[in-house]
């Protein structure tokens, strides 16, 4: 099993906070909380402690994830997080399979587009011509189908091979909502999040953008046998 892969960790240098304090405690217990209950479900949000020292915890891991790999991304991202933001009142921490935050402030519910990060390949996409619009025709079907989604709240993973004059190719997408999120919320969050991971890096062959409340991942392969036949 490979290990978790990193994206980027966001401290926030708002507010702090001391060691040994109340605030110190009930961070230790959320992260720990949050670590736990991974094994369990691939998603929960948790409160602990009374105001002013109450921290808001969560996690969420790809709807595409077993048990044991959400379980280890979560482990490995509540010990990132608590060393590399270890005096810090709000944070969140992203890999490519999950995310972790905490926060001083009630953050469920909450429509929020950053702070976001965001992984692509250097590989550029195939069918350059035409890749883009192919994309967010895609992305926009599986955006209206988010709400249907069941087994996975939010949750919506397809592939499909795509077959243009340039050349065919194999193309997996995703879209993902933290459930806390009403519906509206939601598809405003991945249309944005879609927006972003189009317009920031060209047209690479894959990528991935993850924000506090949903995230967008796609990636494409071209075997030999697709390529185009010479002119």
């Amino acid at each position: 099993m490979s290990q978790p892969q990193h994206m980027q960790t966001f401290c926030n240098p708002i507010e702090n906070f001391t060691q040994t304090s109340p605030f110190d405690t009930n961070r230790f217990l959320t992260l720990s909380t949050l670590s736990i209950t991974s094994s369990l479900v691939p998603y929960i949000n948790t409160t602990i402690g009374l105001i002013p020292d109450t921290v808001y915890g969560m996690f969420l891991c790809r709807g595409d994830m077993d048990t044991k790999s959400c379980s280890e991304c979560v482990q490995a991202a509540t010990i990132q997080i608590a060393t590399s933001c270890s005096l810090n009142k709000r944070a969140v921490i992203y890999y490519q399979e999950c995310m972790v935050r905490y926060s001083n402030v009630n953050f469920f519910s909450e429509l929020e587009t950053v702070p976001r990060t965001v992984l692509f390949s250097a590989r550029p996409a195939p069918n350059q011509n035409r890749f883009n619009q192919t994309l967010s025709d895609k992305f926009e079907q599986l955006i209206l189908k988010v709400s249907s989604s069941s087994l996975i709240p939010y949750f919506v993973k397809e592939q499909e091979r795509v077959t243009e004059l340039e050349g065919s190719y194999e193309l997996e997408s995703m879209v993902q909502c933290t459930p806390d999120l009403d519906l509206s919320s939601c598809t405003v969050c991945l249309r944005d999040a879609f927006l972003r991971v189009s317009t920031c890096c060209g047209s690479p062959s894959s990528a991935q953008i993850f924000t506090p409340k949903c995230l967008v991942r796609y990636r494409t392969s071209v075997s030999l046998s697709s390529a185009p036949p010479p002119s």
